[in-house]
C-alpha cells in the first residue's frame, strides 16, 4: 500500500513538472527559421519561455546545474560538459548535430528525458537553435 502510494506522488510530480516546466513557445508554426540568430533576440526568448522557470533551468539549484536565465545562459551551455551525460559537451560552436543540447531537444538522448518536459520547441525554434550553433553560438 505504501509503495502504490510513493509510486503515485512521484508519477503526479513528474506530470505537474512537465506542465509547470513547458509555456508557450515564442515562435509561431508560421514563422521561417533565421539563417542567423542572435543569441539575445531569438535563442534566449526561447530559452525564457520554456525553460528558465521555476523547477527547471533556473533559480537556486537549477535541473542538471543548467541554468538557462537571460545574462547566464550562453556561460552555462557553451563549451560545457553535461552533468547528465560527462562526456557530452552540451553546446559546440559550430557543430549543432554534436552539442548535447540539440540532442536533448531532440529526443535523441541516453540519459533523461527530452526537453523541454512539456512538448518538443516549434521547428522553428528547433532550427533557429540549430543555427545559432552553426554561426558559431556567439554571445550576441
Amino acid at each position: 500500500m505504501r509503495s502504490s502510494l510513493l509510486l503515485g506522488l512521484a508519477l503526479a510530480a513528474v506530470l505537474a513538472a512537465a506542465t509547470f516546466c513547458k509555456t508557450a513557445d515564442p515562435a509561431g508554426p508560421s514563422e521561417t527559421p533565421k539563417d542567423d540568430p542572435s543569441l539575445a533576440g531569438d535563442i534566449q526568448p526561447v530559452f525564457t519561455a520554456s525553460c528558465a522557470l521555476s523547477g527547471c533551468h533556473a533559480g537556486g539549484a537549477p535541473a542538471g546545474a543548467l541554468t538557462l536565465v537571460s545574462g547566464q545562459s550562453h556561460n552555462a551551455l557553451v563549451n560545457v560538459f553535461s552533468s547528465g551525460e560527462p562526456q557530452r559537451i552540451r553546446v559546440i560552436p559550430g557543430d549543432s548535430a554534436g552539442s548535447y543540447l540539440i540532442v536533448k531537444l531532440e529526443g535523441r538522448q541516453a540519459v533523461g528525458s527530452r526537453m523541454p518536459p512539456g512538448g518538443p520547441l516549434s521547428a522553428t525554434s528547433l532550427q533557429n537553435i540549430k543555427n545559432w550553433i552553426a554561426k558559431g553560438a556567439q554571445n550576441n
